[in-house]
């Protein structure tokens, strides 16, 4: 797999050297059992695999790489790079300016760039009405587009299924960036509704048994589906693709529950052979989760952006099991009883008792989401080390995996 070049102050010695003999020892990525870093009375499960993706690593080199060789233009940015806080306020620092928030709200109007101005697309990718915009004004943007593969990926499975008279359906979250790109791409040539999670779905089958009416959908799926879309023809040929990061175990159950709804309706022919769509970073990530989860661990650690969806569900995975704490940053950790945390469910900051010298020895799991850089990773190690105070420091696991 191609090498980036992504600042350094991302990377971490101990990570890196981590991932690498892990990698030596397992090219074919079929071993997902954690890694264990023994402190003595702390001892740290580290995920298989988790932190920077093909992806995010993509769309940082092409950022930073047009800040240097673009000094005194205009540069801006659509939306969050990525949603990781360190890394959108590096580039803000930069020099670089957001053009919207993550909802797709206007922070600065588009009448105010040039076609002597930047503008890079962000790894989710953005909808067709905006691309276009942008290059009406004179800006090419295809020099400055970081669009995950993955999500194009998506966009192509959308089109081949759209050309053979399917609806399509997306799993994702409706508001996300990247949902709302595939959304735009996926219209242009289909049909398209979009369903949040399995509640949704069950509500969609109403329709394509045709329980409920027309005006009913319409109230129901209120700006999640393309202009002109008719629930008594268009849910009687479906295909289901999904936004990269949802929780895999998620989007197939989903697809399987519909499938069955479209056999018992419509008949097998009318559900597109789709093949699952989450990128293969969501997907390693998510296993790797699961396979942590074996370990006999005290709670776990989740570190990376409160608003990244990959991450978030590593947190569900990591909750069903143990007491989590979901972190941005090593400061979260106030102190060995004190630590602030994000709830995922409430949407919001707060400060927990924290329990690192309650058990001697301590196990702790942590992973990290694909937006995340392993220097925090490496960061929060040191924290808790620190805190727990042993007798072995990082710098000595490092020369062990070196």
């Amino acid at each position: 797999m191609k090498n980036f070049e992504v600042p350094i102050i991302y990377r971490s010695p101990l990570i890196s050297a981590i991932k690498k003999k892990r990698q030596e020892l397992d090219r074919m990525k079929k071993d997902f059992s954690p890694t264990l870093l023994d402190f003595g009375s702390l001892k740290i499960y580290l995920a298989r695999h988790f932190g920077f993706c093909y992806g995010v690593e993509n769309a940082i080199e092409i950022a930073f790489k047009t800040v240097s060789n673009n000094p005194g233009k205009q540069i801006y940015l659509l939306s969050e790079m990525i949603h990781n806080p360190q890394v959108n306020e590096d580039l803000k620092n930069h020099g670089v300016q957001f053009l919207q928030d993550n909802y797709g709200k206007q922070l600065i109007p588009l009448d105010n760039l040039t076609s002597e101005d930047i503008v890079i697309i962000p790894a989710f990718g953005t909808t067709l009405q905006q691309e276009k915009k942008i290059k009406e004004i004179g800006i090419v943007t295809e020099k400055y587009n970081t669009t995950c593969p993955f999500v194009e990926k998506v966009w192509n499975r959308s089109e081949q299924i759209a050309k053979k008279n399917y609806t399509i359906v997306i799993h994702g979250k409706p508001n996300h960036e990247e949902t709302r790109a595939t959304f735009s791409h996926a219209a242009l040539n289909a049909p398209v509704v979009v369903v949040s999670d399995m509640f949704q779905a069950k509500n969609l089958a109403k329709y394509i048994l045709k329980e409920k009416s027309a005006a009913d959908f319409y109230a129901k799926f209120d700006g999640q589906y393309s202009e002109g879309f008719d629930p008594t023809k268009d849910l009687q040929r479906i295909g289901v693709v999904n936004q990269t990061t949802m929780l895999a175990s998620d989007t197939q159950a989903i697809s399987d529950f519909l499938k069955q709804v479209i056999i018992d309706s419509t008949g097998d022919t009318n559900f597109a052979d789709t093949k699952d769509t989450l990128c293969y970073a969501t997907n390693d990530n998510q296993t790797a989760v699961s396979h942590m989860l074996n370990s006999k661990a005290d709670l776990a650690i989740v570190v990376g952006g409160y608003n990244s969806s990959n991450t978030s569900h590593l947190v569900e995975l990591c909750e069903e099991k143990l007491p989590t704490f979901f972190i941005d940053k090593e400061e979260k950790i106030i102190s060995k009883d004190s630590i602030t945390h994000f709830l995922l469910h409430e949407k919001k900051e707060i400060t927990s008792p924290f329990f690192l010298t309650q058990k001697d020895p301590i196990s702790i799991l942590i992973t990290s989401g694909a937006s995340c850089p392993d220097a925090i990773v490496e960061n929060v190690i040191r924290k808790l080390n620190l805190f727990r105070n042993t007798n072995k420091s990082v710098d000595e696991l490092i020369e062990q995996f070196v």
